[in-house]
């Protein structure tokens, strides 16, 4: 049995290659998501899911995507307030199973809190939000200052 641990004392034995690889995608799988903030970070640990984000800019606005599958919109709250964007909310779990028993359950439950810091130069107060298909899709216009502008070149000659 060279090259093989116990594991837990349950008799059970594995490789040390092979304990490195699972914990190696455990790891992969824990920090995938990145973390643009740490409240993100804590609600992962805490075991509350944190919904996919996407966040996009083009000359006119901010638009953001954010993956609610299976949540009313009752449910969701979104803020703007010195210039960070909060979207929180609560994914409830389903009723109980009555037949049969629960055999592997892998969707996620609970709270959720993202908050992102916005450049300068949104304009909150035209802020206009749409829900559909579990999909909260946010956008976000530019203050006409904080648009680029083209600045023509004339040449004396």
């Amino acid at each position: 049995m060279k090259n093989q641990l116990s594991i837990l004392g349950n008799g059970k034995t594995l490789s040390p290659f092979r304990m490195m690889e699972q914990m190696n995608r455990d790891l992969g799988r824990f920090f995938d998501g990145g973390w643009p903030d740490m409240q993100a970070a804590n609600s992962l640990m805490e075991g509350a899911f944190a919904p996919s984000v996407d966040v996009m800019e083009d000359k006119d606005q901010i638009t953001v995507k954010a993956e609610l599958p299976g949540m009313a919109k009752e449910d969701i709250k979104i803020s703007l307030e010195n210039g960070v964007l909060s979207i929180q909310g609560e994914k409830k779990a389903e009723k109980e199973v009555k037949e049969g028993g629960l055999l592997r359950q892998e969707r996620s439950y609970g709270s959720f809190y993202r908050a992102f810091t916005l450049p300068a130069g949104v304009d909150g107060s035209k802020a206009t939000a749409n829900y559909k298909d579990g999909v909260l899709e946010l956008m976000l216009p530019k203050k006409e200052e904080a648009k680029p502008k083209a600045i023509e070149i004339s040449v004396k000659g």
